[in-house]
Formats: C-alpha cells, structure tokens, sequence
C-alpha cells in the first residue's frame, strides 16, 4: 500500500496535466494537498468529505477511491 505522500504525488502530476480552470484540476489539486497534509487515508478521506463546490468534492472523492485502491 502506497503511503499520504505517494498518492498526493501521483495526485499532483493528474492536477499538473489538467485544463487550467478545470473541475480535474481543482479535485486533483484538493486531493494532492489533502493527502500531503494529514496523517492517513482515513483522515484525508474525512477531509475531503467537507470539500465544496459538491462538483469538485464528487471529483476530487472519485479520484481519491481510484487512487487509494492502486
């Protein structure tokens, strides 16, 4: 299992190759901070959960689940 800062590297290069402005860029970049900036995936998982507008918090969960279960 891939560590925080594993998934938030491989988050941050799916914010890097996203559309400026996108909804992919703004879940991606969310997720890479998220995951670099608490203790485990349970943690970042609840903090994404409060993440708003509810278009980016679907996103940014999805990427999340995709990126976890790797």
């Amino acid at each position: 299992m891939r560590d925080n800062l594993d998934l938030a590297a491989s988050a941050q290069e799916l914010a890097d190759a996203a559309p400026t402005g996108s909804i992919d860029r703004a879940a991606a970049t969310s997720v890479a901070i998220t995951l670099a900036t608490t203790r485990d995936i349970t943690d970042a998982r609840k903090t994404l959960d409060g993440l708003s507008p509810a278009e980016v918090r679907q996103a940014a969960l999805a990427l999340f689940d995709r990126l976890s279960a790797s």
